[in-house]
């Protein structure tokens, strides 16, 4: 199983979106592990959206669409239910 994962930084009101094949070492990573990247900088982060695929191939496919102006509008939409956080 592959999961499609939308991080949210409550603190700077910014998201991310991956895809993993074990989201608990990811998340971790993202929020502890890591020394260097994109979501270092945002710390802390929490799980705001996900959604699992079969195979790596629709999870990547579903990564790509998430990250497009519309993927993007639809976890914003997510986020402000969830979190009431500010425009994204």
């Amino acid at each position: 199983m592959f999961t499609v994962y939308a991080l949210y930084s409550t603190k700077y009101n910014k998201i991310y979106i991956g895809f993993t094949s074990d989201l608990n070492n990811r998340f971790l990573s993202h929020n502890e592990l890591a020394t260097k990247g994109h979501t270092i900088k945002y710390r802390t982060w929490v799980i705001a959206y996900t959604e699992e695929y079969g195979t790596k191939s629709e999870a990547m496919k579903r990564e790509v669409q998430l990250k497009t102006a519309n993927g993007r509008k639809f976890i914003w939409n997510i986020i402000h239910k969830k979190f009431g956080s500010s425009d994204g």
